[in-house]
């Protein structure tokens, strides 16, 4: 059978320049996820640049360099629209780059029922197999979606893609391709893992405190999480589960100090789910190949319903800031956009709704301007233009430096007076005097 798919495999072989050529005036190309996006692709059709005019592209977390972004900063030619900003996106947004709101588990539905169908969708994959599939390699998040609601499924082979096995969606055959690329092998996107400072571990502790074993755990990405990683690899914590969006190294560190065995898992027991995967090399060698880890798409893992289903779970993400309501936003600096919602509401809502879940959503009590100012990350009500990544409704436990609080449950008065015990020190006042104005202080409140 392997002639018979590798005669298939070079029929459907092209260069870059000549799949770049299927693109049209007031197309919609999609580039697939994080470290699956193009870029062989993107480069050859940014030199189309003088042909074209409106061409639309979609991406999420594009983890290499935006040729076509490049090639036309007005956006007259090429626009970039992304479901999640982060890695190359954040040079181009504002500029020739926007932002498509999601929850990400939402994604695969809205791409099958609400998207204009792609002209044309770019995967980056492993090599072709002996059975004739291409694997997604580090992210199986929204692929297939994609491929459905296309014209043209364009393959672009990179050799240095981990092999990832999976647990659904996670590869295509060459039967269900339309044309292959055999790519320039660019090395894979490598996130650097920060030192976590002295807040960062402190607020980890307090999470710490509050894990048993065989929880199921999900992390975000950032020094927060990576302190809790370390802290769990150097604890007595013992039979640990993953079910998350992001594999990122510190559940790699933790495996290495035999915390993960998901023997407590509802579902997919001993397995480590995940979406996608960003990181090391390191992390990206242990994946290729590995048994004990199982690539899912999006709609799989961060389904609140499913997290739902699994015991115990702890869901860790941060925020940029939060208002004395419980409001959080984690994805923009008043109107200036950062991020994105992403899995993190996904993981709030599925978390809370777990037998014995909890989800923690952190940050450090104040942040320093450029200018070095000091300001409370805690505030009466959200910057003008913040979005709301969480709704009030929504929120479980808050977590700063000073402790954690609880939101489930309490009145507008209650949530103030938590929020403002674990707000800097040298706020409180002035958060009292706010929340007085605001009629969600009481005069019997304990002064914080």
């Amino acid at each position: 059978m392997y002639q018979k798919w590798l005669a298939e495999y070079k029929s459907k072989l092209v260069s870059a320049e000549e799949a770049a050529k299927l693109v049209e005036p007031g197309d919609w190309v999609e580039y697939a996820f994080g470290v699956n996006c193009s870029y062989d692709f993107d480069k050859a059709l940014a030199q189309r640049k003088d042909e074209l005019y409106d061409v639309k592209i979609k991406c999420d977390i594009g983890a290499y360099q935006h040729f076509t972004a490049e090639a036309d900063p007005s956006g007259e030619i090429f626009t970039w629209n992304s479901w999640h900003v982060a890695a190359h996106d954040k040079n181009f947004i504002g500029k020739n780059l926007y932002y498509i709101p999601m929850k990400f588990h939402e994604n695969p539905m809205m791409t099958r029922k609400d998207i204009i169908p792609n002209n044309v969708t770019v995967v980056m994959c492993t090599p072709m197999d002996r059975n004739g599939y291409f694997n997604f390699g580090a992210s199986a998040a929204t692929t297939w979606a994609a491929m459905e609601n296309t014209d043209y499924v364009v393959i672009e082979v990179n050799e240095k893609m981990p092999r990832c096995l999976g647990g659904n969606q996670e590869c295509v055959h060459v039967t269900q391709v339309d044309y292959i690329i055999e790519g320039s092998n660019p090395d894979l996107l490598v996130l650097g893992a920060a030192p976590p400072s002295e807040t960062d571990q402190k607020i980890a502790s307090y999470i710490i405190e509050k894990m048993y074993d065989g929880n199921c755990v999900q992390l975000g990405i950032g020094g927060i999480p990576n302190a809790v990683g370390t802290m769990v690899a150097n604890s007595d914590l013992k039979d640990l589960g993953v079910h998350t969006e992001m594999y990122v190294d510190a559940y790699l560190e933790m495996t290495k100090a035999g915390k993960i065995t998901g023997a407590k898992k509802n579902l997919d027991k001993y397995k480590q789910v995940y979406s996608f995967a960003m990181g090391s090399k390191e992390l990206y060698d242990f994946l290729d190949n590995n048994p004990g880890c199982a690539s899912y798409s999006v709609d799989y893992t961060n389904n609140p319903w499913v997290v739902a289903q699994l015991d115990n779970f702890v869901s860790i993400n941060a925020c940029i800031e939060i208002d004395l309501f419980g409001q959080v936003c984690a994805e923009s600096v008043g109107t200036r956009h950062i991020s994105g919602t992403g899995g993190q509401l996904d993981f709030v809502e599925g978390a809370y709704k777990s037998k014995g879940g909890q989800s923690f959503i952190c940050l450090p009590s104040t942040i320093t301007s450029k200018d070095g100012q000091v300001n409370s990350r805690i505030r009466p009500i959200l910057s003008p233009g913040a979005i709301v990544t969480d709704p009030r409704t929504a929120t479980h436990m808050i977590v700063t430096e000073y402790g954690i609080a609880n939101m489930k449950g309490k009145s507008t008065w209650q949530r103030a007076e938590a929020l403002i015990e674990i707000a800097h020190p040298e706020f409180r006042d002035e958060l009292i005097k706010e929340a007085e104005k605001m009629n969600i202080w009481r005069k019997i409140n304990k002064k914080a």
